[in-house]
């Protein structure tokens, strides 16, 4: 009796970060309003002990330039600029995007996320609309999880 591909087929079950890599649905909702402006949306994972955020996207109106440039606005997702956003160099490589109409976004998480507990956090912010932060607990490397925005935001989901 052979054993060898038995060993093989349980080591490759085991789930590691790298290949229990999960996404992020964000889904930004239409709205019925007189002015609609495309809201600017971060995402980013804290530990949930508490630690440095890590910043996961930022969409903002990137092809703005002159004296009012769109990071000029990107201090209005409050949260996320506290956290780290304004120590952020912008664009940001692999995290920087333009502003999205709306519909639904997915966005991996990181392959090399170590293990354990964090939260994810994605706040928007649009022009004469509002503000919203919707936060969700997350185990990693293969957890899961969702939320939903009332105003700005849709469903938040992770896979």
């Amino acid at each position: 009796m052979f054993k060898a591909p038995l060993i093989a087929t349980a080591i490759l079950a085991v789930p590691t970060a790298a290949s229990a890599a999960s996404t992020v649905s964000v889904t930004i909702p239409r709205l019925n309003v007189a002015e609609y402006h495309r809201p600017y949306v971060a995402g980013w994972l804290e530990p949930a002990g508490g630690g440095a955020a890590r910043t996961l996207f930022v969409w903002y109106d990137v092809r703005k330039a002159g004296a009012e440039p769109g990071t000029k606005w990107l201090a209005d997702l409050r949260s996320w600029w506290r956290k780290g956003g304004r120590g952020l160099t912008l664009p940001a490589n692999g995290v920087s995007g333009a502003t999205r109409p709306p519909g639904t976004y997915r966005i991996a998480l990181p392959a090399n996320l170590p293990a354990g507990q964090y939260v994810l956090h994605v706040e928007a912010a649009r022009e004469t609309g509002g503000r919203e932060l919707v936060s969700i607990p997350l185990k990693a490397p293969a957890g899961t999880g969702s939320a939903t925005g009332s105003t700005e935001l849709g469903s938040v989901t992770i896979r």
